[in-house]
């Protein structure tokens, strides 16, 4: 059974920085050579929910949003288990749920669409105050 929990929200004044943690369970080590492809996605309320940043297992290479790129930092921890984003300069517009979602048996996602992705986490909040 995948499972993926997410760690390491929480609240945080605008231009300090947060490091989530997501650790995942349930894939085998074929899984991981083939590739698997980890993502952070947020949701604040009345929004869809937003694709943030992806690392996939097969050679490491990562893709960022926009909104995120240069301010987040998206690495694998070296057994790959786990994955965490580190969030620095943070803005009033980052507080939502981040999710950690995953998808395998792929060697990189270029579109951070929901879609694309099979599992996901319960979500951990973050609040950034101004």
């Amino acid at each position: 059974e995948v499972q993926l929990v997410e760690s390491g929200g929480g609240s945080v004044q605008a231009g300090g920085s947060l490091r989530l943690s997501c650790l995942v369970s349930g894939f085998t080590d074929y899984d991981y050579t083939k590739g698997i492809v980890t993502g952070w996605f947020r949701q604040a309320p009345g929004k869809e929910r937003e694709g943030l940043s992806c690392i996939s297992s097969y050679d490491g290479s990562t893709n960022y949003a926009d909104s995120v790129k240069g301010r987040f930092t998206i690495a694998s921890g070296s057994a790959k288990t786990a994955v965490y984003l580190q969030m620095n300069n943070m803005k009033p517009e980052d507080t939502a749920v981040y999710y950690c979602e995953v998808t395998y048996g792929t060697q990189m996602v270029v579109e951070l669409e929901e879609n694309e992705f099979d599992y996901w986490g319960q979500g951990t909040q973050v609040t950034v105050s101004s």
